[in-house]
């Protein structure tokens, strides 16, 4: 996740099961995420392990999907409301009623649609002038989910921030949102026979998800200091890391594909430092603040992204920026080229400015005292993925890609590096040796939803699970019979407790009848 983070804890492998908070302790961001981690890994299992890959209640299974042809000019999809699980995730589908305004003389708005559409589902951004975001025209394709999680911090969401705490004040909390989109899938892909079966349809969509998965590992590490045991005045002789500050260093796939195609990019604060966009005028663009401090903030010839909340749903990377020239007084950057079209110019996407610390073409001093290329080549903006050999970054932080393997863009790694042991957080085996890691994310869940055979003609492909709980059912004959024979006998106490008590209420105190 893109957030000012010190590191990322949560391992399920460790079997923990809760965090326990020590009185008169600092209190880190860490143990608190890794407390929400463990809780959302048990409730996500369970779900999964009770429902299944993916499945709705009875009665309320949403994200059922209707064709939406021939008055139209592009054909639409109908996406129905309710709740649905992916992996454990819960999604729902059912479209938020508008508020009322509270003057009435205000005018009657446009009705809202009771349901989303292919068109305009919220996290879909599909544009029509884009041919491949229409709809296939070839009979049958699939509709399938594609399910994942994304960071959002208060540069996307201005409502995030407390405004009592003030301008010149960062952000205090980042949230997660889980991102749902309704796409597409020609039927070619799945390489099935005419009249298939649902069954059928829904193993080749499965195999079809498995292959999606990107193989990437990756490795880091730390070299030790040049000159380490010449000077005392260095940290420790077996530090390795030699940066002035704790970071958070985050590697990021840009553009995915094979080895010769794929590039990525890195950054020392997890990719935190982003900067809201106000205006865009050619290659300037002006920004609400220019960032807290030096640390945080943007300088001639650093590498940015021009991010707003369509181009992240979509996961389509662009090539990055160089900023060029920095106006102080006017809040203002010049980028080496203008932003693309498709970004940055709806301000209710709320764009902003994420940076990132790679500066191609850069050298670097190894400890041998050589003079090295900094990691990958550069193109976009990025760094090419030079796989089966160690990369470095800065300070003393290297990485290694494994060779052969595939990339998705936006899948990432985090390396924590610290000075206090002049090295970085990496596992490693009983040699030392650092050890290939699959990303941490991002994780993409998917789940098939119809098979459209033709105008008009869809399959539901869709699963459900009715509720556990039920009715008592009703006793059989040896209950019932042992239920009639304790209330005979309750009956037959009872009758004999008041004869009892009639015979003693004519007696006086002594036991003599009354006169």
């Amino acid at each position: 996740m893109h957030a000012d983070l010190s590191r990322d804890t949560f391992r399920p492998e460790r079997r923990y099961s809760a965090v326990l908070a020590q009185q008169g302790r600092v209190q880190l961001d860490a143990d608190a995420n890794e407390q929400a981690a463990i809780q959302l890994h048990l409730a996500r299992t369970i779900t999964a392990d009770l429902i299944g890959r993916h499945g709705g209640p009875r009665g309320a299974t949403g994200f059922e999907v209707g064709f939406l042809g021939g008055s139209r000019e592009l054909d639409d999809l109908s996406v129905g409301g309710g709740r649905y699980y992916v992996d454990g995730i819960l999604l729902d589908a059912t479209r938020p009623e508008p508020g009322v305004p509270a003057d009435e003389d205000a005018g009657d708005d446009a009705e809202t649609p009771a349901t989303w559409t292919y068109w305009d589902q919220p996290d879909g951004y599909r544009d029509p002038e884009r041919p491949g975001d229409r709809l296939p025209t070839q009979f049958p394709y699939l509709v399938r989910l594609k399910v994942w999680e994304r960071s959002v911090t208060a540069a996307e969401d201005p409502s995030l921030r407390e405004v009592a705490l003030g301008p010149a004040m960062p952000d205090t909390a980042a949230r997660v949102r889980t991102v749902w989109q309704v796409l597409p899938l020609p039927g070619s892909q799945l390489e099935l026979e005419d009249g298939a079966t649902k069954d059928q349809v829904r193993e080749a969509f499965a195999r079809w998800a498995a292959a999606q998965e990107p193989t990437a590992r990756m490795a880091a590490r730390s070299e030790r200091p040049e000159h380490a045991d010449e000077d005392p005045c260095l940290v420790d002789p077996e530090a390795r890391y030699r940066g002035p500050e704790n970071q958070m260093y985050r590697v990021e796939i840009h553009e995915g594909g094979p080895a010769e195609e794929a590039t990525f990019k890195w950054s020392r604060e997890n990719g935190s430092v982003t900067l809201p966009v106000d205006g865009i005028d050619g290659t300037w663009v002006e920004l609400a603040s220019l960032g807290n401090d030096d640390k945080l903030g943007l300088n001639v010839g650093d590498q940015v992204e021009f991010v707003d909340t369509g181009y992240t749903s979509r996961g389509e990377p662009l090539p990055l920026l160089r900023i060029e020239e920095i106006d102080l007084p006017g809040r203002r950057v010049r980028l080496s080229d203008e932003p693309h079209p498709s970004v940055g110019r709806n301000p209710g996407l709320h764009p902003f400015l994420r940076r990132w610390d790679q500066r191609p073409g850069s050298r670097h001093r190894g400890a041998t005292g050589r003079t090295k290329q900094t990691a990958g080549k550069p193109r976009g903006g990025a760094l090419r993925i030079e796989e089966g050999g160690w990369l470095p970054l800065e300070d003393g932080v290297f990485v290694y890609f494994e060779p052969g393997r595939t990339y998705r863009s936006g899948d990432y790694w985090t390396v924590p590096a610290r000075t206090a042991t002049g090295g970085v957080e990496w596992p490693t085996d009983a040699a030392r040796r650092p050890l290939l890691q699959s990303p941490k994310g991002i994780g993409v869940h998917h789940a098939p939803l119809a098979w459209v055979l033709g105008e008009g003609t869809v399959a539901d492909l869709r699963m459900t699970f009715a509720p556990l709980a039920a009715v008592i059912p009703a006793a059989d004959e040896r209950a019932l019979a042992a239920e009639a024979e304790a209330e005979a006998e309750a009956e037959a106490r009872a009758a004999e407790t008041g004869g009892s008590e009639g015979r003693k209420a004519g007696q006086d105190d002594e036991g003599q009848p009354e006169n």
